[in-house]
């Protein structure tokens, strides 16, 4: 499965959305990532990646993680460190709050397919759907 095959099943699913068992089970062994809104601050990866990250609109994150975290927290300069560390070697995604009638909308530059997740008859997030292997730069 590609990353337009697992979009095109996604499309048009309803809020609160997440994945399937099996579309995550088969995004993780095609090596995919899904990206998507889950609230007014949270976007959710799941596939290859599994994961959640508190974010404002407009705002950047990575998809990966650091390799190492040497602090019990993510307020050290270690973290920091390992975070500059990811962001030269992966593509990133930005979060947009709150525009042409989404909640949510993830922008990359990774190669993608986007979905949209519906509330009732409004569009509430716009996702994406990447290879993991395509987010290295």
């Amino acid at each position: 499965m590609d990353a337009k095959e697992l979009a095109e099943q996604l499309d048009g699913s309803e809020y609160p959305f997440d994945p399937t068992e099996e579309q995550q089970r088969t995004a993780k062994e095609a090596g995919l990532v899904i990206v998507f809104g889950a609230s007014d601050d949270l976007v959710e990866l799941r596939g290859a990646v599994d994961d959640e990250i508190g974010v404002l609109g407009g705002q950047v994150f990575f998809v990966g993680q650091p390799e190492e975290n040497r602090c019990d927290d993510n307020d050290c300069p270690y973290f920091q460190d390992a975070l500059r560390a990811l962001n030269e070697k992966t593509h990133s995604v930005e979060v947009i709050w709150d525009r042409d009638g989404y909640s949510w909308q993830c922008e990359t530059e990774i190669p993608h397919a986007t979905f949209d997740i519906m509330e009732g008859k409004d569009k509430y997030c716009r996702g994406i759907v990447c290879a993991l292997a395509d987010a290295a730069k």
